[in-house]
């Protein structure tokens, strides 16, 4: 989906896809730099140190979702892997932070490789669609569960945004988001819901740390790492992309992701990859009406990472200061369309569509087993029914 025409500079300052890239990084860190917190303590950073992974985090994740973006002129967004953060605060224990810091270095090595190699897009190109997107609906699904069960703690709040979002959606749709998001933030600070008393804005050094190579690292953060970052990451993330209709290329994307993080993990950029939740934000008809252009809200993203992390720790304490069934709602309203048209999909094809159905059930489900998510599982179980019910007898 190439974009031909050269837009103005005047053109790139499109609220919507603005308000999209400041939603997906608001969602993003608000709902996971907590954990990647845990997991640096649990390596034994020091607080500077901590400071230097966000920061290493954030400008990674700016530079790869501007690049990406522009190179392919699609919405191309990139995060870190919440669930090798969530991976990383129980598995290194005992494990010092320059054994942390090669284990980081090996699973980027091992990521370079798979998309050099191309054997990633192999098993990509043989999973059909309609499981793809069945797949994103059940990784989606559960956020727009969220934002409705926030109705129970806030109800005032949720219940504002969500009539704002239905008269948006009727009247002025390209704005829907950011009227979501505007209304959000006046009723917060309107009910003194905005607690800004712990953020103080503060520039972080990067601080690097020379990796060691251990046995015991690799094989026990390393390698999972590298799975989990592969399958509960990058193949929901190129979903989103596919099932939004973008022919993006797996293999450089890939390749890209894994340079990043090698070059990055000195200073505590343990993993980036293709984002799932936050990118559906970005390709949906909200961020621009034009799919064409909607890679301008990859840019706005790609910027608001890298103010972010040149900011480092104080990131955390920014977030903090909304509530949580702000963020949920708002997650959960703007990723509704893309919950509509993944499940249209999945279940378009009559010859998929109990196989599509059965990944969607599956992914929703939020099952994990032997510590891979249910976005793998439910692909598992798609492909398998897929293959049965299609098989010639």
């Amino acid at each position: 989906m190439a974009n031909s025409a050269r837009l103005s500079f005047r053109q790139y300052f499109h609220l919507p896809a603005l308000s999209a890239g400041f939603a997906s990084v608001l969602i993003g860190y608000s709902s996971s730099a907590v954990i990647v917190f845990q997991a640096a303590k649990a390596a034994g950073a020091s607080t500077d140190q901590i400071g230097s992974w966000m920061m290493a985090l954030g400008i990674g994740l700016g530079l790869t979702t501007l690049g990406l973006s522009w190179r392919y002129k699609m919405p191309i967004i990139t995060a870190w892997s919440t669930p090798g953060a969530a991976l990383l605060v129980t598995s290194l224990q005992g494990i010092s932070l320059p054994e942390a810091i090669g284990a980081f270095v090996f699973s980027a090595v091992l990521i370079t490789l798979s998309g050099i190699t191309g054997w990633f897009e192999k098993v990509m190109d043989r999973i059909p669609i309609p499981l793809a997107a069945g797949m994103l609906a059940g990784v989606l699904f559960k956020f727009g569960i969220d934002a409705f069960l926030s109705l129970e703690s806030q109800f005032g709040l949720v219940l504002v945004m969500f009539v704002v979002y239905l008269v948006a959606r009727k009247i002025i749709p390209r704005y829907t988001i950011l009227l979501v998001l505007i209304a959000g933030l006046l009723v917060c600070q309107f009910r003194g819901l905005l607690d800004f008393s712990s953020f103080t804005p503060a520039i972080n050094a990067p601080q690097l740390v020379i990796p060691e190579f251990s046995l015991t690292a690799i094989i026990g953060v390393g390698i999972p790492l590298f799975v989990v970052t592969m399958v509960s990451q990058n193949i929901p993330g190129i979903a989103v992309l596919r099932t939004a209709g973008y022919a993006a290329p797996i293999s450089p994307m890939i390749s890209w992701t894994g340079i990043a993080t090698l070059i990055l993990a000195p200073f505590g950029g343990f993993a980036i990859n293709l984002a799932a939740i936050t990118a559906a934000i970005c390709t949906s008809p909200e961020a621009h009406v034009d799919s064409s252009k909607r890679y301008i809200a990859g840019f706005s993203t790609g910027i608001f990472y890298l103010l972010l992390g040149i900011f480092g720790s104080a990131i955390a304490a920014l977030f903090a200061a909304f509530p949580v069934e702000f963020v949920l709602a708002l997650a959960g309203l703007a990723l509704l369309s893309t919950i509509a048209n993944s499940l249209y999909t999945a279940v378009s094809d009559s010859a998929s569509r109990e196989a599509a159905v059965i990944t969607f059930v599956v992914t929703a489900s939020g099952i994990s087993l032997f510590g891979i998510g249910a976005a793998f599982w439910g692909l598992v179980a798609g492909v398998t029914a897929n293959f049965m019910f299609t098989r010639k007898k």
